[in-house]
């Protein structure tokens, strides 16, 4: 039963890691949260991630990854880059291993917590081009870690297959689509709760967003 085990959730403080969160919580008898300081442009996602977590009860650990934002240059850690995406080309977000880092250093951290599960909001229905989003990279990892560290880890993928709608949904029958909405940041430019409208990550959230209360609206009229 994994009432009767332990995860460690990789959260960022945003609407598909609080929804992780909040599925993780339901699913296991303890569980941990940890986030990556990589210097990220919208670095208040860290007090974001600390708020919740403290409202929560879960106990929370901060790395600094700090190394990462100087082996790569993204519009996640250079302010002087643009966000945009250009046919054919990977996002100008994408962040050259940071998936593969975090879930190895989240790894690590949850051997030494006793964990077997770790939890990643990653997706490949709404993966916005991110080639470490993508489900043989997740399984790929699941298998290297296993191997490098002697240890049975499981990679939950709560959100792989389903799309932005979906995943308000999911968040709505675990209880917690009010606080998602409200408490989470999605934004690049460092905009809580609805976000800015403009950047790539919220025009996406806010159209999962409008289909899923669309599709709300119209089942409560039948």
């Amino acid at each position: 039963m994994l009432k009767n085990e332990k995860a460690v959730v990789v959260f960022s403080g945003g609407q598909d890691s609080t929804t992780c969160l909040f599925w993780a919580i339901q699913q296991f008898g303890e569980v941990e949260a940890v986030t990556f300081d990589y210097g990220q442009r919208h670095k208040l996602e860290i007090d974001c991630a600390k708020s919740i977590t403290a409202e929560l009860g879960i106990k929370h650990t901060v790395l600094d990854m700090s190394l990462l934002g100087q082996l790569t240059q993204n519009a996640l850690t250079r302010s002087d880059i643009a966000i945009e995406h250009q046919e054919g080309e990977l996002p100008s977000t994408f962040v050259d291993g940071r998936n593969h880092l975090f879930l190895s250093f989240a790894a690590v951290l949850a051997k030494g917590v006793g964990a077997k599960h770790i939890v990643t909001g990653v997706c490949e229905t709404d993966f916005s081009g991110y080639p470490d989003c993508r489900d043989v990279f997740v399984k790929s990892l699941n298998v290297t870690l296993n191997l490098a560290m002697d240890y049975e880890f499981v990679i939950h993928t709560p959100l792989m297959w389903i799309d932005k709608a979906e995943t308000w949904k999911l968040a709505d029958e675990l209880g917690a689509f009010e606080f998602v909405r409200e408490r989470t940041l999605t934004c690049y430019n460092g905009v809580i709760g609805d976000g800015c409208g403009e950047c790539p990550a919220c025009k996406l959230r806010k159209a999962g967003l409008d289909k899923y209360l669309l599709e709300r609206q119209e089942a409560d009229m039948k």
